[in-house]
C-alpha cells in the first residue's frame, strides 16, 4: 500500500494555500518549512503556475530548504523551468528570490538563453486555452504545446533578463516588442518599460529624447510607451531628498500640456501617474478634474496624487477624493481611503467618509478603511479589525497596514 502524500505536498496539489500557510507557520523545527519537502513543494507550485503558493512559499519557508538552483530529473531548475513555460510572474518571482540565471540545462543554456530561444520561435501552433490574470494581476494567454500549458511570457522574461544582466537592449527594440502586444496590461509592457527606462548616465538622456519624441506618434501603443518611459525615468531618479530631480521639471513641462490633448484612456493612465508622482506643483493642478475621468485606473491614479493636497487642507482636492469614496470601482474607492488618513483632525468629514466605507461591498476597502479610521484614533472600525486578528499572515495583503496599527497603538 502506497504511504500518504506528505500534508505539505497534498496542500500544494491541492493548491490550498491556508493549509500551506498553516504547515510553514507551525513552531521552529518542525519539518514543513525546513525539510526536504520545501523543495519539492516549490516545484510542485512552479509547475502548477500557482503564484500564491509560490509566494508563500518564498517567504515563508526556510531559504536553504527551498533549494532553489537545484536540478530536477528534467535537468533544470525551477527557474528555467518557469522561464521554458513562459511564465512571467513565476520566472521573475523566484529570480527575485535569488535563484541564479546563470544555472544551465542539459543543452547548455541558461535562463536568458533559453527565454531569447523562446522569443526567436515564439510559441508556433500551439492551441488557444484561454486569457488570464497572473499573479502580478497581469493579463497573459495560456495555450497548450505538446500536452504542457504554457504562456505566452517568453518576451517579457527575456527582456527583465536583459535588463538584469546589464544588456542595453535598442529603445527601438524594446518599442517594438511592446506593441507587438496589443494589451498594456500584458507583463512585456512593464518589462520593456522598465528596460528602457532603468538605463543609468550617459544613456539616459537619449532614452528621454526618445521616448519624448513618441508624444506626437499615430498609434496610442507608441504613445503610451513613451509617456510610460518617461514616468518611470522621473520616478526611478536617485538625486538625493535635498536634490532636486532633473527629470521633474522637464516631466510636468511635457505632460500637462500633453494630458489636455490626449484622447486616448490607455495614454491618460501613464500621463495621470506621471503627474500625480512629480514634486512639481504645477503638476497638481489637473489632478481632482481627473478624478472625475471616465477611466477607473486614470481615475486611481489621480485620487493617489491628492495625498499633500488633502493633508494641506485644499478644499477642491479634499472634496474629489471624499467623492471618490463613493466611486464605482473598488480600487478608486480603496485609494481615497488612503488619501484621506493625514485629512485634517478637526473637520469629521472624512473620517464620516471612512466609517461609510466600512460596509462597502469589497472587503479591501472595509479594511484599509478601518484601518486608516484606528490611525486617526477613530474607534468605529475597531471591531472589523479585532476580527482579523489572528488570521492574517505575512503572505497578506493587510499584513502591513495591521502592523501600523498595532504600532500606533502602542505608541499610544
Amino acid at each position: 500500500m502506497a504511504s500518504p502524500e506528505h500534508p505539505l505536498l497534498a496542500a500544494v496539489r491541492n493548491s490550498d494555500t491556508t493549509a500551506v500557510v498553516a504547515l510553514l507557520q507551525e513552531e521552529y523545527g518542525t519539518p514543513h518549512a525546513r525539510g526536504p519537502h520545501a523543495a519539492a513543494a516549490l516545484r510542485l507550485a512552479a509547475d502548477a503556475l500557482d503564484h500564491r503558493i509560490l509566494d508563500a512559499l518564498l517567504k515563508l519557508a526556510g531559504p536553504d530548504a527551498l533549494d532553489l538552483d537545484g536540478v530536477d530529473a528534467d535537468g533544470r531548475t525551477p527557474l528555467l523551468r518557469a522561464v521554458d513555460r513562459g511564465a512571467y510572474d513565476i520566472a521573475t518571482a523566484l529570480h527575485f528570490a535569488g535563484a541564479d540565471p546563470r544555472v544551465t540545462d542539459r543543452e547548455g543554456r541558461d535562463a536568458l538563453a533559453l527565454a531569447r530561444h523562446w522569443h526567436t520561435i515564439g510559441t508556433g501552433a500551439g492551441i488557444y486555452r484561454r486569457t488570464v490574470r497572473d499573479g502580478d494581476g497581469e493579463i497573459c494567454r495560456e495555450l497548450v504545446i505538446g500536452g504542457r500549458i504554457v504562456r505566452d511570457g517568453h518576451t517579457a522574461i527575456l527582456t527583465h533578463l536583459e535588463w538584469c544582466c546589464g544588456i542595453a537592449t535598442p529603445f527601438a527594440e524594446l518599442l517594438d516588442r511592446a506593441m507587438t502586444e496589443p494589451e498594456v496590461d500584458h507583463p512585456v509592457w512593464g518589462a520593456t518599460v522598465v528596460a528602457a527606462a532603468g538605463r543609468k548616465g550617459l544613456a539616459l538622456p537619449p532614452i528621454w529624447d526618445a521616448a519624448a519624441a513618441l508624444r506626437h506618434h499615430p498609434d496610442p501603443l507608441a504613445r503610451y510607451f513613451g509617456a510610460d518611459v518617461l514616468r518611470c525615468v522621473n520616478l526611478y531618479d536617485e538625486s538625493g531628498e535635498d536634490e532636486e530631480s532633473p527629470f521633474d521639471t522637464p516631466l510636468v513641462d511635457l505632460f500637462l500640456p500633453w494630458a489636455e490633448q490626449e484622447k486616448d484612456p490607455r495614454v491618460m493612465r501613464p500621463l495621470t501617474a506621471g503627474l500625480a508622482g512629480a514634486m512639481d506643483p504645477r503638476a497638481e493642478r489637473p489632478l481632482p478634474a481627473l478624478t472625475r475621468y471616465p477611466d477607473a485606473p486614470v481615475r486611481s491614479w489621480a485620487v493617489g496624487g491628492l495625498h499633500w493636497q488633502v493633508q494641506q487642507a485644499d478644499p477642491e482636492a479634499l472634496a474629489a477624493v471624499l467623492a471618490c469614496t463613493r466611486d464605482t470601482d473598488a480600487q478608486v474607492r480603496e485609494g481615497a481611503c488612503r488619501a484621506l488618513l493625514r485629512a485634517r483632525a478637526d473637520d469629521p468629514a472624512p473620517c464620516d467618509a471612512l466609517a461609510a466605507c466600512l460596509s462597502d461591498s469589497e472587503e479591501a476597502v472595509r479594511v484599509i478603511a478601518a484601518v486608516q479610521l484606528a490611525l486617526r484614533d477613530d474607534h468605529r472600525g475597531d471591531a472589523l479589525l479585532d476580527a482579523l486578528d489572528g488570521t492574517v499572515d505575512r503572505t497578506s495583503p493587510y499584513y502591513w497596514p495591521l502592523q501600523d496599527v498595532w504600532r500606533h497603538r502602542q505608541d499610544q
